[in-house]
């Protein structure tokens, strides 16, 4: 049976070929989504095991959060970024539940991490979320749910307005761009919660710490921030 099964997994890769989606390499199992070439080389943070790291550092005195924490690194042309546009742009709903699995992995290394109560993904504004199809932010949110067997709360905060492309903003900008565009409409459902919002990248912390303030507002919440990427300088 054992016998069969490889050989028709073997026929269908060489009829649809599954290649990996940061090398183009067709060596590659049909849930997988990189190659453990690939893999190996996105470039991990480390920040679990450190307090005071460069995520958590975004928000003091900003944004009072427990705790923070980013996968990888994110730079400009490098395997991850055409990780994250597979998702973003090219519909591959797939690749945020293996980015969320793969941070999921890291923060379950972490009592903190293992001890919240839900998971809320940065909202989109709808419009946005209906012309794409999906939230990013959310299917990232259900791979780390997986890991740390936690829910995941996808309605509680909404985005209120549609706001304009951060690239090329300076962190003032960013903030007047996002300020007053979340809304928590279920607080009750957070209220005495330990939250963990989730989101894609993080570069000024701008939209996080907007989104953020709302949750806070809601009394006796506790939230931690983790991201996929952090963004070089």
């Amino acid at each position: 049976m054992n016998f069969i099964s490889s050989l028709l997994e073997g026929a269908l890769q060489l009829l649809y070929p599954h290649i990996c989606k940061g090398c183009g390499n067709d060596n590659l199992k049909p849930d997988q989504q990189i190659c453990f070439h690939c893999l190996n080389k996105l470039p991990e943070t480390g920040f679990i095991y450190h307090t005071e790291n460069a995520t958590e550092k975004i928000f003091n005195g900003r944004l009072d959060i427990v705790k923070g924490h980013s996968e990888f690194y994110f730079s400009k042309g490098k395997t991850l970024q055409y990780l994250l546009h597979q998702l973003k742009y090219k519909g591959n709903q797939k690749m945020g539940i293996f980015l969320g699995e793969l941070l999921g992995k890291t923060l379950i290394k972490h009592v903190h991490y293992r001890s919240l109560d839900y998971i809320v993904p940065m909202p989109m504004f709808a419009d946005k979320e209906f012309k794409r199809g999906y939230n990013q932010a959310s299917l990232i949110g259900r791979g780390v749910a997986e890991i740390l067997t936690l829910p995941i709360l996808e309605n509680v905060v909404v985005r209120t307005r549609t706001t304009q492309t951060q690239t090329k903003m300076h962190r003032t900008e960013r903030w007047q761009n996002v300020h007053d565009s979340f809304c928590v409409q279920k607080p009750s459902l957070i209220e005495n919660k330990n939250i963990l919002l989730i989101d894609d990248v993080i570069t000024t912390g701008a939209t996080v710490e907007a989104c953020g303030r709302e949750i806070l507002k809601v009394p006796n919440t506790k939230l931690s921030i983790a991201t996929v990427a952090i963004a070089t300088k």
